[in-house]
């Protein structure tokens, strides 16, 4: 059988853990759920122009839905701020 696999960011990874498991299912459940909604939308351009866009800025950002990566200060008199959760899960 084929697999796809999807390769999470710790911050996006515990986002998607915990509203699976407030949901009672596993995250692979998610993952496939929202393939299902996409793949069912694929012939909306906004969908597609989205899918394109979410390509390219996520090679430097994290997705709102995610909880925040732990951001490192440039200057030494300032601590590194704490991982935050996601406002949406």
């Amino acid at each position: 059988m084929p697999a796809v696999k999807i390769y999470l960011e710790q911050a996006e990874y515990d986002a998607l853990a915990r509203y699976a498991e407030a949901l009672g299912v596993s995250c692979r459940d998610i993952a496939y759920a929202g393939l299902n909604r996409l793949m069912l939308s694929c012939e909306d351009s906004e969908v597609n122009r989205d899918i394109v866009e979410t390509r390219d800025w996520r090679r430097n950002n994290l997705p709102l839905w995610s909880d925040s990566a732990c951001a490192v200060h440039a200057y030494e008199a300032s601590s590194d701020d704490q991982p935050v959760r996601s406002r949406f899960i």
